[in-house]
């Protein structure tokens, strides 16, 4: 079996990217530490067709060496906004009418599996600090609370991987 190359891969350019219709997602990282894992949800969300990625608070920006080692670019084609607190940026998103879904281990959260996608309503997802979660006061203003579902020792995921998961489902189910 022979492998493609990636210039076999029919890839959009730049260009191409930011002219094409996006789904309805805007990914919103609250106070995200680590650099890797925002370079990685802008990779997810480059292939996924995200409208945009909202890094609030603590959360670095681009360019940094450290974002562009897994973004490999994806910081060029995904638009991005820097919000200097989560709050703003949600509310921001809550007047636009998006619907605000936090990632979070809540009493009322349903799983990942069970969440069902209005195709005609626009998304905004949190994704909180990866020791703390989502800020509560963010928590406190969201639409809906998914998780998703474990079975192992640990009680949560990696960010980046998180976000694989969710922006995948979302993208599926549009």
């Amino acid at each position: 079996m022979r492998k493609i190359p990636n210039n076999e891969l029919d890839r959009k350019t730049i260009e191409e990217f930011k002219s094409v219709k996006k789904i309805p997602l805007i990914i919103i990282l609250d106070n995200v530490r680590s650099l890797n894992n925002i370079g990685s949800v802008f990779r997810t969300a480059d292939a996924f067709l995200v409208e945009a990625i909202y890094l609030c608070g603590i959360t670095a920006i681009p360019p940094h060496k450290d974002i562009h080692k897994t973004a490999l670019g994806a910081t060029e084609s995904v638009s991005w906004k820097y919000f200097t607190n989560t709050k703003e940026a949600v509310e921001k998103l809550i007047n636009d009418g998006y619907y605000i879904i936090s990632v979070e281990q809540v009493e009322s959260s349903i799983s990942l599996v069970d969440m069902l996608i209005d195709k005609n309503k626009k998304y905004a997802i949190i994704f909180g600090n990866e020791v703390k979660g989502i800020e509560q006061k963010i928590v406190d203003i969201s639409d809906a609370y998914i998780e998703i579902p474990q079975y192992g020792t640990k009680h949560s995921l990696n960010i980046s991987v998180c976000a694989g998961i969710v922006i995948y489902d979302i993208f599926r189910k549009l």
